[in-house]
């Protein structure tokens, strides 16, 4: 399948499933050139379309298409730093992540509860990021400041951000997070036997998972 085509049904999923909702979350694919394939600004994930994609260069400037997402910044600081690793990002407002980032925790570099394999074996660590406004370059900025550590970045009061080596894999990596952040918010009261550092370590290497 044509990777604009992808896009679009991967958005259209997304979309059906509550996981974005109204004209929120954006898609992006980096290209064979080296080019960045983005969802426009003010699109519905379940309306987009292969001929109305933005692309863009790796620096911003629009090459064709309508104007790209104002969360470009977001987009290309992963791209900037994630190399090889980074050949889509999936960033979503879905309900029960950006529930869990309202609340205390204790731990912003590894945000996300260790309560099943999945999360840790698709995510690796989490990182949480403070509050900025939607579509700044402090965005951006911030997740330069990660150095590529993260593939997973948990934006507080706003969204979840996902890079991976394909949409597919992006957009599985944060259907997980999703979901575990739901498990989490739903525990969170309950005190759930989560994974031992040692079961963690296990999956780490046995899976060959980027963990600091």
């Amino acid at each position: 399948m044509d990777l604009r085509e992808q896009l679009c049904e991967f958005g259209l999923s997304l979309y059906n499933r509550g996981l974005t909702h109204g004209s929120t979350g954006n898609l992006s694919a980096r290209l064979p050139d080296g080019n960045l394939l983005v969802t426009p600004t003010g699109s519905s994930l379940g309306r987009l379309t292969p001929e109305g994609l933005s692309v863009i260069k790796p620096n911003g400037e629009l090459i064709s298409g309508p104007k790209p997402t104002k969360e470009v910044p977001l987009h290309q600081a992963l791209y900037a730093t994630r190399g090889d690793k980074a050949g889509a990002v999936v960033h979503l407002h879905s309900c029960y992540a950006t529930a869990l980032s309202l609340l205390p925790t204790q731990n912003e570099e590894d945000w996300l509860p260790h309560l099943t394999p999945y999360g840790i074996m698709q995510l690796g660590q989490v990182r949480l990021l403070p509050y900025f406004i939607p579509g700044s370059p402090e965005i951006g900025s911030a997740i330069q400041g990660l150095a590529g550590k993260h593939s997973a970045i948990m934006l507080a009061n706003h969204g979840p951000v996902v890079s991976a080596k394909t949409i597919e894999a992006a957009v599985y990596a944060s259907e997980e997070l999703e979901a575990t952040s739901k498990l989490a918010y739903l525990t969170r009261a309950l005190e759930p036997n989560a994974l031992t550092p040692e079961q963690v370590n296990q999956l780490v290497t046995q899976y060959n998972v980027e963990w600091k």
